[in-house]
């Protein structure tokens, strides 16, 4: 049996590491909120625009100048983009994506030159380095709260591989935020843009393009993908917080359980050494008898 100076100090270190978990619990809680909010003000801006594109899309324009984005070929080398963070202590957050994309690509390819992955945070670019997969483009130490300019270089430059070709299909990884409690992994195929009939036929507004649909449509495309790639990150974010806050508060309450646990183990052995002094005393004044 431990000792009561040793169950003291598990004691003691427990208490100290849930305070650490329950203040790293109150500032996830606190970051996912905004993130939450942040995510859900952007769903306006990318619904219009994806109503915009889709009306301009599915008009009466020349079939020689569909743009490149619009238009499905043959799949010679896939792009995959991913989501995760750059730290751990989230639960199930970063393996879950990471799992279901690596058994899509054992399963889809057979090579390495098959497709290419790009990477948002350092548990996916550091999981996909030790496996000596693919990754051509990165972004490490994403902010908490990321705005378009943290991920506009990468996004805009992810649409420009599929325009020249070096891709042929691009999808995204994410972790999609549900509620605090829950987050599904979602992948969702960014480009080509593809069904965007079914979308304009939800579409009930008119517009007036000026100077003309197929000049906009060259602008606001790549914009659009480029929303799309950020609007999936803050869901990511969103999720990234939620599973923090989940984990810590897991954390905290296993932590509780343990002090219980120490805590009648310590009375236990306290009252047994009691209880032996006691009977040595007694023994010893029967012995002066």
């Amino acid at each position: 049996m431990a000792s009561l100076r040793d169950i003291q100090k598990r004691i003691d270190s427990t208490t100290k590491t849930k305070q650490i978990t329950k203040a790293m619990e109150m500032v996830s809680a606190s970051k996912m909120s905004r993130a939450e909010e942040n995510a859900k003000s952007f769903v306006p801006y990318s619904e219009k625009m994806q109503e915009v594109v889709a009306s301009i899309a599915n008009s009466n324009i020349d079939m020689d100048d569909v743009h490149p984005m619009l238009q499905e070929r043959e799949v010679k080398k896939t792009g995959y983009f991913v989501i995760t963070s750059d730290q751990g202590l989230a639960g199930a957050y970063n393996s879950s994506v990471l799992k279901k994309l690596y058994e899509t690509i054992q399963e889809n390819h057979q090579s390495t030159e098959e497709y290419m992955i790009i990477v948002v945070g350092r548990v996916g670019y550091e999981f996909f380095q030790k496996r000596g997969m693919p990754v051509v483009k990165s972004v490490l130490g994403m902010a908490d709260q990321p705005n378009f300019n943290d991920i506009k270089e990468l996004a805009s430059e992810t649409v420009q591989m599929f325009v020249d070709e070096e891709i042929d299909e691009l999808t995204i990884y994410y972790n999609h935020y549900v509620s605090a409690i829950s987050q599904v992994v979602t992948s969702k195929q960014l480009l080509p843009l593809v069904n965007m009939d079914e979308q304009a036929n939800n579409d009930t507004s008119e517009y007036e393009y000026e100077p003309n649909q197929k000049q906009i449509l060259e602008v606001l495309l790549p914009q659009y993908a480029e929303s799309l790639i950020y609007g999936a990150l803050l869901d990511g974010k969103a999720s990234e917080h939620a599973a923090r806050m989940t984990a810590m508060r897991s954390a905290t309450d296993n932590a509780n359980e343990l002090i219980d646990d120490l805590t009648l183990s310590y009375n236990r052995a306290r009252q047994a050494a009691i209880t032996q002094e006691i009977t040595e005393i007694i023994g010893g004044v029967a012995a002066l008898e």
